[in-house]
């Protein structure tokens, strides 16, 4: 028996990155998978996004391990695409027992600045939001709800030499604030159903969004065409532990406690993962 067995759960996020490690670890432990992602690239944005070749490897991934899978793309900025593929992947599973509101984009150097700060907000907040809200509706007792932040939520970006200072960087930083707010509240709201809800909160980690060049540019901005290797030694401030980055499956571990039984006492947490990036940032308090 893993540790989901039985279970179905629905990602966002799910072609590549930690979508795609999160899906297929959940199917390793059991789980049936509902999988979305947006399959095309979003104009402010400055590097690829996913495309269907991808989420058709995550499909095959998953069902490697035996396990079924509906995977179709969608856009979390438009709930009525979420809710179809949803409601689909239900007719198919007959439940559903885990939301894990995975996709985001990082908005930094997206131009034009401002509509960057929105595409970024749209999707890295409303998205959250849209994901849970067409899920609320299927989720009964054992639920667990699972959103990704991020530790820049968590940081101090008010000084002018942090990465991602522009508009389209900031409002990363803004929406994954909101959406742990979110959560917090919504948490307290679905307890007395004892559906959970929580945060979990990476540092750096090694998936496309790092790895781009505007997020190298965000880190070594004293070069007009920074590589891998210019970045990747100033990806080190991020953390307090010696790494530049944790990987996706860091990551989709504290998924899977967080939406097995083990958990079934935890709600409203935010989670870090972080590789003490917060212990960088703040003294102790309770």
């Amino acid at each position: 028996m893993g540790r989901v067995e039985g279970k179905v759960a629905f990602v966002t996020g799910a072609a590549r990155g930690q979508g795609r490690s999160h899906a297929v670890r959940l199917a390793q432990e059991g789980a049936d998978i509902i999988a979305v992602d947006i399959c095309r690239d979003i104009d402010t944005i400055g590097y690829a996004l996913s495309r269907q070749e991808d989420l058709d490897e995550t499909a095959r991934l998953v069902e490697k391990t035996g396990r079924r899978i509906v995977a179709e793309p969608a856009d979390v900025r438009e709930a009525g695409q979420l809710r179809a593929v949803l409601e689909r992947g239900i007719a198919e599973f007959g439940r559903l027992d885990i939301v894990i509101a995975q996709a985001g984009i990082a908005g930094m150097k997206g131009t034009p600045q401002w509509q960057a700060w929105s595409d970024v907000i749209d999707t890295n907040l409303v998205g959250v939001i849209n994901t849970i809200q067409v899920a609320l509706p299927h989720l009964s007792a054992g639920g667990s709800i699972i959103a990704t932040g991020s530790v820049a939520a968590l940081m101090d970006v008010s000084k002018v030499d942090q990465p991602g200072k522009d508009p389209g960087g900031i409002a990363y930083v803004v929406a994954k604030r909101g959406l742990a707010q979110y959560v917090h509240a919504l948490a307290l709201h679905i307890a007395p159903q004892n559906i959970r809800a929580n945060v979990i909160h990476p540092t750096n980690c090694n998936t496309p969004m790092l790895q781009s060049e505007p997020m190298y540019r965000s880190f070594r901005p004293d070069l007009e065409h920074p590589t891998r290797a210019d970045a990747e030694p100033a990806f080190h401030v991020q953390q307090a532990m010696p790494t530049p980055y944790v990987e996706p499956e860091d990551i989709s571990d504290a998924v899977l406690f967080l939406a097995s039984d083990e958990a079934r006492y935890i709600t409203g947490t935010q989670l870090r993962v972080d590789a003490g990036g917060y212990l960088k940032w703040y003294d102790y308090h309770v």
